[in-house]
């Protein structure tokens, strides 16, 4: 290919290639016979929120080639589309460097000469998605991917405002305010799976619009459609509003209920909170609790967004519908209530 005539040897040639001294000269860097192998795990690594998790990766060479010079490690976040990746981490033998939100929580774990694992400690919502793991020895260079999912719950927001009234941007901001993020197609799809029914479209993480279907209705697609995710593709992030769906995971903390026997306002709730050496209940912290705890309380709350809720994980008599959830009584504009609070362990 460079035109000139240097011998192959079995089949490649790699020409034109830097030496170390960058002198400009040729180095041939000749093909060794060996296969470089990546794998992965090929099931998904579950984990939650604030808990330490490790992606397994392991390398070897077909046939074995003993000991090697080093080798050079990258992990990668990839998006659902595999369009763009988020650098993680870089390593070569013992030195390593970590990127953005990775940085100190994330090194290799080499229990074995071919293992290079990542650990990421402190696991945030954010990390839950697609991580390439990437060997480069030379000019070899293979990968494989491990999905990492974080066991949470999907729930559908709406802001005070009323339905469809957020842009993609202010979605995602209000999930944040919450204690959640954005949910995506999986955790949507598990979520529905699990039981989700709701006719109302929101946004997703990547820039969809969607809404999870249980029993096909004339409101929400029609009668002759099957159960499933009902789906409005990309939306302008700017210009069209819906509804949101928010993921939240477990907690590093507990939600408890204080009353009063008059009940409280909102500015008089977040004061008894801050009181118990707490802070007001974010919904999403609500919803965690209610699912991963089995909080149960059949006594409406106040939360930190100015609505009014109280989780049901046991249908009883005055205490909503027959089936479990996270009642809600929407925003008022006056009444007194109790408070959900939550407080760190």
């Amino acid at each position: 290919a460079s035109g000139s005539y240097h011998p192959f040897y079995n089949g490649f040639y790699y020409n034109h290639i830097m030496n170390d001294n960058g002198d400009g000269q040729d180095k041939v860097d000749y093909f060794s016979g060996a296969r470089l192998v990546v794998e992965t795990s090929r099931d998904p690594v579950y984990s939650y929120n604030g808990a330490n998790v490790t992606l397994p990766c392991h390398f070897h060479y077909e046939p074995d080639l003993g000991p090697k010079r080093k080798i050079r490690i990258k992990w990668s976040k990839l998006r659902d589309d595999y369009t763009k990746e988020q650098d993680v981490m870089v390593a070569i033998g013992k030195t390593y460097m970590a990127f953005g939100d990775f940085k100190g929580r994330a090194h290799i774990h080499q229990g074995s000469r071919h293992e290079v694992s990542l650990v990421i400690s402190d696991v945030r919502l954010k990390d839950d998605g697609k991580y390439r793991c990437e060997v480069i020895d030379g000019l070899e260079d293979e990968s494989d991917i491990v999905d990492l999912r974080l066991q949470g719950i999907v729930f559908p927001y709406q802001p005070p405002r009323g339905q469809y009234r957020l842009n993609f941007h202010e979605a995602e901001q209000v999930c944040q305010d919450q204690g959640a993020i954005l949910a995506n197609f999986n955790q949507l799809f598990q979520a529905w799976s699990e039981g989700l029914d709701w006719c109302n479209a929101g946004w997703l993480a990547d820039g969809t619009v969607q809404y999870p279907i249980r029993l096909p209705r004339k409101p929400c697609g029609g009668v002759h459609l099957a159960p499933g995710i009902r789906s409005y593709g990309p939306r302008h992030r700017h210009l069209h509003r819906f509804d949101a769906f928010c993921f939240s995971s477990a907690l590093k903390g507990e939600v408890f209920y204080l009353d009063r026997p008059a009940g409280m306002t909102l500015e008089e709730a977040k004061q008894s909170c801050q009181d118990a050496g707490a802070e007001i209940a974010r919904v999403g912290q609500l919803y965690s609790a209610w699912k991963f705890v089995g909080l149960d309380r059949c006594n409406a709350g106040w939360l930190a967004d100015g609505s009014v809720r109280y989780p049901i994980v046991t249908p009883r008599a005055n205490c909503g519908p027959a089936e479990p959830g996270v009642r809600s009584f929407g925003f008022p504009s006056k009444g007194r209530f109790g408070v959900f609070c939550y407080r760190e362990r």
